[in-house]
């Protein structure tokens, strides 16, 4: 076939970092703007949550931030696994 191959475990590792990232970068905008990211998180699943509150600890940062790099990690060798037999 003609489909670049990706390498899965690279792809799912680059996914882990930038779910990570990701995940860092809406902890601090949580911690600086609350009102503003849950309003727009509420925009985001089509549900008012400005009555509820942001549980923000470093632990919950730092188990939130595990938990994310594992599932886009996995999810990411699943994608370019998946991606690498459509051509197969």
């Amino acid at each position: 076939g003609s489909i670049m191959k990706l390498n899965a475990m690279k792809f799912g590792l680059a996914s882990s970092i930038s779910a990570s990232i990701l995940w860092l970068i809406c902890s601090v905008l949580v911690m600086i703007m609350p009102g503003m990211i849950i309003s727009m998180s509420g925009d985001m699943v089509h549900m008012e949550l400005n009555d509820m509150s942001w549980q923000l600890s470093v632990f919950g940062v730092t188990v939130g931030m595990v938990g994310w790099f594992v599932m886009a990690g996995a999810m990411g060798w699943m994608l370019a696994t998946i991606y690498n037999r459509l051509d197969s």
